[in-house]
């Protein structure tokens, strides 16, 4: 490829015969298809007997066409000794079925266990695994954003939902088992403390800590040993059964591509490290054949009637139907799960995304493609670490289909447009003289060979301990039942925060500075009423109680959440737009969503030189004036004046900036649907990053604002939201109805085919009535606006037959303007009639003459609202009441 042969560097010697750990491969894959499997749960011994387990566990992998790898055997014995397992080996080597094996121990024990991971689609994925191993009522689901069977006896969640009850019920939970997933995330200087705690607040579960690429860990084992008193066992070295080439090609990707194609090596993953150039290398790869006519009416035929919404959903329609697929966070996860979906079935030869594919989803790939060796980590560029590189490089390869997986990395483009320079020169040498060699960008961070080489020889670094201590973490602790005995006594708040700061894997000088942290969050705490302090000082008399009542999913997740409850006390409850003003309170204590912001900011900055220009004001003036207009941000003076006021007392606060900006709001101002939205700020290529922004935004208020301070009004806009983030991508919830619908699994998911959430209609809106009747009067809103702009084509748009112009004609014949504040918005301007198959409505129009004898008479259609997942309605027009 590019010149280049094939290299023949492979983790492990080739078997004779191509088999991997000595099972031919093509007798494997005829036994997985050809044998019927046991039923795992009915083969469990009842009562616990380890002997029988053990050959009942065997028995029933062998049905499945999986008999057990020896260090899969090792692992499961060690489980059946109850030892702890520390479960490192390279992708392929079976760490999945010895996950089962740990939940199946704990069912047939009588045992409840818990399996985590990083990302919600990886436990998403684990969910409808083990659902169609265990069946729909053992298995339960709690990502944050839903929840499904939370009592079951295995329980798939996020690392940060186990580490809350973790905190909050500590050795009383009822957690006798735990598999962490991709436990290399331990060392994640954001999310780490999620895989710390639980190992130090769990002391009577079994855990196993699985990776492709951990490291050492003998001193996370030691620590883990002498607090449980379990032993630690470890399988680790272990050989790869897929084998992996590496080669370095100076080629374009386009050619490579073709060439793999052509040698029969795809599917192929094209990995990069920005989301947009993985879509843009997705269209490019559109005008190459990648697919067959036959491929592609298998594609079409597996899609269905896979609703596609407008935007990017129409670009993705495109590529899939060619065979090529995209896959990066910024995508809606229903769009994810489709590519994901469609890709076990084999359907897919070509797929663009990024690293994110590297973090366990079980897609299979051929041929890894990285079309560079750096990245940005959000401070700099910088060359792959060995684990981010063997991460990736790991999905090469399926076991029981491939005897070998290929990685390939290509050179940087500059270096391959000099080589195809040099080759055109030849050996002519005026031609070489001639060439003119093109220079790394401003900024490049090179690589080659020598970089590859040294990232396939490395060893994963070991992991190094990211614990953080936050307001969150204070509360739950001191919720726990007994956190407010005397300080000195055993389960009080004291020695459950002096235990997490002080014993746990940092560093002295970083558990110095946890406690000090700690002693500051208290005191914030204490100065906003949450907690309260009763006893004499640190004597060991003290006692902490928390004074609120906590409600079950409560979270300071934020860590200015803290800053947030004292900003929310400033607000007038009783004031027409509070509910707005709280929702801003909360999005100023939130992460920048950067790629919306910047959207904002671009279109206020048109609009402003638009009116300047109207105005007009000269070139240089509207230069200085263009500087001071960026995004929205309701209520910065008051919330920087309250911050400032806080941090005078809370100087902690000050390591964390105070973000005042409206999406959410922005979203309610403008009346306008999700799709509307993105289309508004033309944000297709960052949907997915609007929905998750939208259900952090959900989760916070829900969580954090106290519910004392939710008035009427809050909770209808809560409603609104939580549906509208439903109604998007309800994904994981429309497919659990689909696996329990009579008690059984879909057919559709035990073959692997996309399920039926690929084309359920949406959940049923109009059920939740509280925020249907917001969404009804949102789109008799956004026609308020339209109208008070008189934006008739528009209006026309929404309503071709409502006479939209005549009628906007008459009402400004009789008055000047139809005012949009926030009477004009009340409830009191909407009448609601309500019938089995429609809703009559109408939105009183608030005149300046205040005769509101004027408004718009519209018919919501129930059957059509429940067909699309928003209101849809049949807007009759504009009359004089």
């Amino acid at each position: 490829m590019g010149g280049l042969p094939r290299g023949d560097r492979h983790r492990a010697p080739p078997k004779p015969g191509g088999t991997t750990g000595g099972r031919p491969l093509e007798v494997r894959a005829w036994q997985t298809r050809c044998v019927p499997s046991l039923d795992l749960v009915s083969a469990l011994p009842r009562p616990w007997d380890p002997d029988e387990f053990l050959l009942g566990f065997d028995a029933w992998s062998r049905s499945r066409g999986l008999p057990l790898y020896p260090a899969q055997e090792e692992a499961v014995l060690e489980l059946v000794l109850d030892r702890h397992l520390v479960l490192s080996t390279p992708t392929g080597t079976g760490k999945s079925l010895v996950a089962v094996a740990a939940h199946a121990i704990a069912l047939a024990q009588g045992r409840r266990s818990y399996y985590t991971a990083p990302l919600k689609a990886l436990v998403s994925e684990k969910f409808f695994d083990l659902v169609h191993l265990f069946g729909a009522e053992n298995v339960g689901m709690v990502t944050g954003d839903s929840s499904v069977n939370p009592d079951a006896p295995i329980v798939c969640c996020t690392a940060e939902i186990l580490a809350n009850i973790a905190l909050r019920q500590g050795e009383a939970a009822a957690v006798d088992s735990v598999v962490m997933d991709e436990f290399h995330f331990y060392a994640d200087a954001e999310r780490g403390w999620a895989w710390q705690v639980p190992l130090l607040m769990l002391p009577r579960a079994r855990f196993v800590l699985m990776s492709a690429t951990l490291g050492d860990v003998s001193a996370i084992s030691a620590d883990l040993e002498r607090r449980s008193g379990r032993e630690v066992a470890r399988v680790t070295g272990v050989e790869r059964p897929v084998l992996l080439h590496y080669r370095y090609a100076v080629a374009t990707v386009q050619e490579t591509v073709e060439e793999l194609l052509a040698a029969g090596l795809a599917p192929v993953y094209i990995v990069h490290f920005s989301q947009a150039a993985a879509v843009e290398r997705a269209q490019a790869l559109a005008s190459i054949r990648v697919a067959s006519r036959e491929q592609r009416d298998a594609i079409a035929e597996a899609i269905g009637a896979f609703r596609f919404s407008t935007g990017f959903g129409q670009t993705l329609s495109r590529l899939v139907r060619a065979g090529i697929g995209v896959h990066h966070a910024g995508m809606l996860p229903r769009y994810r799960r489709l590519v994901e979906q469609l890709a076990q079935q084999g359907l897919l030869r070509v797929i663009c995304g990024t690293d994110t594919l590297g973090v366990g989803i079980n897609v299979p790939i051929r041929t890894v493609l990285l079309t560079g060796l750096t990245k940005f980590d959000g401070a700099r560029m910088r060359q792959l670490t060995a684990r981010e590189f063997h991460q990736v490089a790991g999905r090469a390869g399926r076991a029981g289909f491939d005897t070998a997986g290929e990685v390939v990395a290509l050179a940087p483009e500059h270096e391959v447009d000099n080589a195809r320079a040099a080759a055109k020169a030849g050996d002519d040498p005026k031609a070489k003289r001639r060439i003119v060699k093109k220079r790394a960008p401003d900024g490049f961070v090179n690589w080659g060979p020598a970089s590859f080489e040294r990232l396939i020889a490395a060893e994963p670094e070991m992991l190094t301990s990211s614990l953080r201590v936050t307001a969150a973490m204070l509360l739950q602790l001191s919720s726990r039942p007994g956190a407010d005995a005397p300080a000195e006594e055993a389960g009080s708040a004291f020695r459950l925060v002096r235990s997490l700061v002080q014993d746990n894997h940092e560093s002295p000088a970083r558990r110095a500075a946890l406690t000090r942290r700690a002693i500051a969050l208290y005191r914030t705490l204490r100065v906003a009423g949450v907690l309260e302090q009763h006893g004499g000082g640190f004597d060991g008399t003290a006692r902490v109680r928390v004074t609120v009542e906590l409600q079950q999913d409560f979270a300071l997740n934020q860590p200015l959440s803290p800053f947030a409850l004292a900003a929310l006390e400033l607000l007038d409850r009783d004031a027409d737009g509070y509910a707005l003003d709280a929702v801003s309170v909360i999005e100023a204590t939130l992460d920048d969503p950067r790629a919306i912001l910047a959207q904002q900011e671009f279109r206020a900055r048109g609009e402003a030189v638009a009116a300047m220009k109207a105005e007009g004001i000269e070139y240089e003036e509207r230069m200085e004036l263009l500087e001071e207009v960026g995004w929205p941000k309701p209520l910065e003076a008051l919330l920087t004046q309250q911050y400032e006021v806080f941090a005078s007392s809370q100087p902690w606060i000050r390591d964390f900036e105070l973000r005042p900006k409206s999406v959410v709001r922005d979203l309610f101002e403008r009346a306008m649907t999700f799709a509307e939205y993105v289309s508004f700020y033309q944000l297709g290529r960052s949907e997915g990053l609007v929905l998750r922004y939208l259900s952090d935004a959900y989760r916070a208020a829900r969580q954090t604002i106290p519910d004392e301070a939710k008035t009427e009004e809050l909770r209808d806009l809560l409603e609104w939201l939580g549906e509208l983030v439903r109604q998007v991508d309800s994904s994981l919830l429309d497919e659990w109805s689909a696996l329990t619908a009579d008690g059984v699994v879909g057919a559709a998911q035990v073959s692997g085919a996309p399920t039926e959430t690929a084309v359920a209609p949406p959940p049923d809106v109009v059920a939740n009535r509280r925020a249907f009747v917001v969404l009804v009067r949102n789109a008799l809103w956004r026609r308020v606006q339209l109208a008070a702009l008189q934006r008739d084509d528009e209006l026309v748009a929404l309503d071709p037959d409502a006479g939209w112009p005549d009628a906007l004609d008459a009402y400004f014949d009789e008055h000047d303007e139809i005012r949009t504040g926030p009477d004009a918005r009340s409830a009191a301007r909407i009448a609601i009639r309500e019938h089995p198959d429609r809703w009559e409505v109408r939105q009183v129009i608030d005149d300046p003459a205040g005769d509101h004898d004027w408004g718009i008479d519209a018919v919501v259609d129930l059957a059509a609202s429940r067909e699309d997942g928003a209101a849809v309605l049949r807007v009759a027009g504009l009359t004089r009441l």
